[in-house]
């Protein structure tokens, strides 16, 4: 998940330029829907993009020395996970030419939505795999989620950030906006519950909120030490699952700190019937990396968004990829991503087409597992 607002731009986007290039959609072939940048040549487009790219590299990171660019969107091959996903089983670049990508959730009917930073719009990739936008000039949509009556909910990344109905166009409201008289910041992620109240993280201050339907916002939990990112619940909401997730985004890690910098489980809590939450435990270790390829200063120690599957595995991005879980919190397996993850989703007609945000790309994954159909994610 991204942090608060356009902090983004620690993560490879810089702000809006008259001089961005242009993005229309091509097809690609076996490799599926890109976005591709048009230009008069192929030279004058590649050393465009290499001189935008570094403008906002040192734009986002100061004077740092050099800064690495991001390693190519190329696709991965992941490994055998019985009942998850079959060993050589391509993960598939499909869309890519983005800045920022993020809240991937699904429709009804298999359609994916995800978050597209820079643009201020949300992409759609209807379940015959072509992309195209769902809608435009949103406020930020960093993560999303939809009620009981097809409304799509979103995290509304303005000052201050809110909760709130974003579609039908005729249906749009606020439904949280403050806690305690005081504003939201750095909202992260969200999951909407069955009763339409919605969980969500805010990340800085490590606490998860609880937006009752027609009721004061309450909290629900806080860690004063570690920050709270990705959220999601188990098919009978019982379970509230959780990431934590080290503070500070590095090149490299060193396993000396992460018991001071924290981000070594994901959480889990017994949902009471009124919202709230007790029985804090670990539910899962996460497996550490501590560099990503090509040095790219965003790793942290811990996940960040989380799925579950139809038989209530947890899915969970890190830096090590998208790391697979029991339902008893045992470690299945990590399927490899050639940047780094932010969020998951599973969608397509069947759900059982696992899509990975990351970094300014979309991929997808054909599963055996088959997405929890009760909920958007």
């Amino acid at each position: 998940m991204i942090p608060h607002g356009l902090q983004a731009q620690t993560e490879y986007a810089c702000g809006a330029s008259s001089d961005r290039i242009a993005l229309d959609e091509v097809s690609k072939g076996p490799r599926g829907w890109r976005l591709e940048a048009k230009g008069e040549t192929m030279k004058l487009k590649a050393e465009f993009v290499v001189a935008f790219v570094l403008c906002c590299a040192v734009t986002a990171f100061g004077q740092q020395g050099q800064i690495p660019l991001p390693p190519p969107a190329t696709d991965t091959i992941a490994p055998d996970i019985p009942g998850v996903v079959k060993g050589g089983t391509k993960v598939q670049v499909i869309v890519d030419g983005l800045q920022q990508t993020d809240g991937p959730a699904a429709m009804a009917d298999g359609t994916l939505l995800y978050w597209d930073l820079m643009e201020r719009r949300i992409g759609k990739i209807a379940p015959d795999g072509k992309p195209s936008t769902f809608l435009s000039d949103t406020d930020g949509s960093s993560a999303i989620g939809f009620d009981s009556k097809g409304r799509l909910i979103a995290i509304l990344n303005g000052k201050p950030n809110q909760i709130g109905v974003i579609w039908p166009k005729d249906s749009k409201t606020i439904l949280a906006d403050s806690f305690d008289g005081k504003p939201f910041e750095a909202v992260n992620d969200l999951v909407v519950d069955k009763k339409d109240g919605v969980y969500f993280t805010l990340a800085n201050s490590g606490t998860v909120l609880y937006a009752r339907p027609g009721a004061k916002v309450i909290k629900v939990f806080a860690d004063p030490v570690e920050r709270i990112n990705g959220i999601t619940l188990s098919r009978d909401e019982k379970t509230l699952y959780v990431a934590t997730q080290s503070r500070v985004a590095k090149t490299t890690l060193s396993i000396a700190d992460l018991p001071k910098d924290g981000g070594e489980y994901i959480l889990a809590f017994d949902v009471q019937p009124d919202g709230t939450v007790k029985n804090r435990r670990n539910f899962a270790k996460y497996e550490i990396v501590t560099q990503r390829p090509n040095g790219t200063p965003d790793v942290r120690f811990g996940g960040d968004g989380l799925a579950i599957d139809g038989q209530d595995r947890v899915y969970a991005a890190t830096a090590a990829g998208i790391q697979v879980f029991s339902p008893q919190g045992k470690h299945l397996g990590t399927i490899p991503v050639s940047r780094n993850p932010n969020n998951l989703a599973f969608a397509g007609p069947d759900k059982k087409t696992l899509y990975i945000v990351a970094r300014g790309a979309v991929y997808r994954v054909a599963m055996l597992a088959e997405g929890y159909k009760g909920r958007a994610k």
